[in-house]
């Protein structure tokens, strides 16, 4: 294979980290990896080569490997190092209490980074290297298109070859065709679809009857094209009386000046952007709003993370929504403990991008690997189907249902609004910006959930 890999192996928040050179994916000798002071930095800088950070326990089982398939370099990489942080935490939380307890023994949680760079032909050739190697679990989720193709492709690898198997868990690839048209029994995804997220923010929309005028943007591939479409369908429901004066898609990660697009929201004299843009395409957009002087409210679907409040400032006051299944000011027990475990493993004010649902998804492997006794794909896609789970004991406050009929999880929504830190409901800021983001509506399960369209091959 051309494309070269870096793997991190993380074995336990109480083992001592260490760093050792390996040879290329292709068989190779490389040069040894540099150590640095945090260990995920460190592998995220050994991107061309394989790099173990930490040894397993003398008494473990061999490690289960985990495949994530991300882009973890390019200008959409910050999105794909949180990740990365997020899951070296959920399987270090996982190993620290014994690893995952099968008839044969305890066998530790291992990540193995592939850098995709965001690019379709690059993940699925990492996919055929991931599975050469006997991985059995791929995680991805920083592009739909990517996992519309992981999915095509591991429907024909799994036909083809059922004795190397592999499942693919999905922590935020939205579009909803991949549990719809696309819906397969080896996928599974843990975030809410678009539609799950968009009607959250269309039904706060609904109800700020002071908005005439809405402007629409957002990334051209399949998931800024769905939302795009079904935005306008909710709305014409919803608030008919609405008039959306811009609709607009741009190149995904390729825009360097988002001044033209904010001159476009001005001149259309609109009072709302509704967006599902993220990662950098999300942060230069509204910090040319915010240049421009645009007094306009962004709903988002990403606007809480990655460096946007700290972009923002003042200007995000009541300006900046976002949808997620959990935020930090959500304000319960569990909660509370929950961001401030994290925060002490992680920090650095620029790392503080914690998912709930990204840590529910181990939870969720690891109990369905226990109830089906092993590793073996299709005996854990059936114990993942049905499967509830309430993690607040295992230390992740979130919870969730993974619905058998196309395998999307049933979880609780958050619509948030951005404000400053030390106000009532506002006790943790974001990323060490001074801003944080308060509650303003909560959906339960059953009132995030939106019907089913999948009709689902299994295999026999």
């Amino acid at each position: 294979m051309a494309a070269a890999i870096g793997v991190a192996a993380v074995m336990g928040a109480s083992m001592a980290w260490a760093a050792q050179a390996a040879s290329s994916f292709a068989g190779r000798a490389t040069a040894a990896a540099t150590a640095a002071t945090d260990p995920v930095q460190a592998t995220a800088k050994a991107v061309a080569t394989p790099v173990s950070l930490a040894k397993p326990a003398p008494t473990a089982g061999a490690p289960i490997r985990l495949a994530l398939i991300e882009g973890l370099s390019g200008p959409l990489g910050n999105g794909g190092e949180a990740v990365f942080r997020n899951l070296v935490w959920a399987t270090e939380r996982v190993n620290a209490r014994g690893g995952v307890k099968l008839p044969g023994g305890a066998r530790p949680l291992e990540i193995v980074r592939f850098d995709s760079k965001g690019s379709v032909e690059e993940s699925l050739s990492l996919l055929r290297g991931a599975t050469d190697q006997g991985i059995r679990v791929v995680l991805q989720g920083n592009s739909s298109a990517v996992a519309g193709a992981l999915i095509a492709a591991l429907d024909k690898h799994n036909a083809r070859e059922p004795g190397r198997r592999a499942l693919f868990l999905n922590y935020a690839a939205v579009d909803p065709v991949l549990t719809g048209a696309q819906c397969s029994f080896w996928h599974f995804r843990f975030d809410a679809h678009t539609d799950m997220r968009l009607a959250a923010l269309v039904e706060v929309i609904a109800q700020d009857r002071q908005l005439k005028r809405l402007y629409l943007i957002g990334q051209d591939y399949s998931f800024g094209q769905h939302l795009r479409e079904q935005a306008r369908a909710m709305l014409a429901r919803r608030r008919p009386d609405l008039q959306v004066v811009g609709d607009e898609l741009h190149p995904l990660g390729r825009v360097k000046d988002f001044m033209p697009y904010a001159s476009k929201i001005r001149a259309s004299g609109a009072q709302a952007v509704l967006t599902g843009n993220w990662g950098n395409d999300l942060t230069l957009l509204i910090k040319s709003a915010r240049d421009l002087g645009l007094d306009t409210r962004f709903y988002t679907f990403y606007g809480n993370a990655l460096g946007v409040p700290g972009v923002l400032g003042e200007a995000g006051v009541d300006r900046v929504l976002a949808v997620a299944e959990w935020h930090p000011n959500v304000g319960t027990a569990d909660s509370e403990r929950f961001y401030a475990a994290f925060r002490q493993r992680f920090p650095r004010p620029e790392h503080d991008y914690l998912h709930a649902r990204m840590q529910l998804m181990v939870e969720m492997l690891v109990a369905a690997m226990e109830k089906a006794g092993g590793d073996d794909p299709k005996a854990v896609a059936l114990a993942l189907e049905g499967l509830r789970l309430d993690a607040r004991p295992l230390g992740v406050a979130h919870e969730g249902w993974m619905r058998p009929a196309d395998h999307q999880l049933q979880q609780p929504l958050y619509v948030s609004v951005m404000r400053r830190a030390g106000e009532a409901g506002v006790a943790h800021d974001n990323e060490g910006s001074g801003y944080g983001f308060r509650t303003l509506r909560y959906l339960d399960p059953a009132r995030a959930e939106q019907p089913s369209t999948c009709r689902m091959a299994r295999p026999g």
